[in-house]
């Protein structure tokens, strides 16, 4: 049997993209949405995810929340800059908190762009604030 080239969560988080895509919604709904996903979520995802959510608007609240290939994500201008995918989203065995190529985190001529999110910490809060705030400029 030939492999599908994208598997049926793949398929659903691109549908959800182009919706989202399609949709002009105002801040406050946008705001409802990104809160409504993550309620959804499994507990270990929603527990980092509202942590996440919480320490990325602190750290720059001129960032917009949106939701992004149906995940939590923060943008600037209406660019996405940052972004979090649940470790239930694709079945992976760790959640991510990613950055576009909006993000300034520019370092030399290779840098990181996505960390694995596994347990919440001061320290994780610590380099979430830095890695945002220089994110933004």
């Amino acid at each position: 049997m030939a492999k599908e080239s994208f598997s049926a969560d793949e398929r659903a988080a691109m549908k959800e993209r182009a919706r989202e895509a399609k949709r002009v919604a105002s801040a406050a709904e946008d705001l409802t949405d990104v809160l409504s996903k993550i309620a959804e979520m499994p507990e270990d995802d929603r527990g980092l995810a509202e942590r996440v959510h919480a320490t990325v608007l602190a750290a720059a609240p001129g960032l917009t929340p949106k939701t992004w290939y149906g995940m939590p994500a923060y943008a600037k201008d209406g660019k996405v800059v940052c972004f979090f995918q649940a470790a239930s989203k694709f079945k992976s065995r760790y959640a991510t908190l990613g950055f576009s190529d909006e993000a300034a985190l520019d370092d030399g001529p290779m840098w990181p762009t996505a960390y694995a999110l596994i347990r919440w910490t001061d320290d994780v809060e610590a380099q979430i604030t830095k890695l945002v705030t220089r994110a933004v400029g």
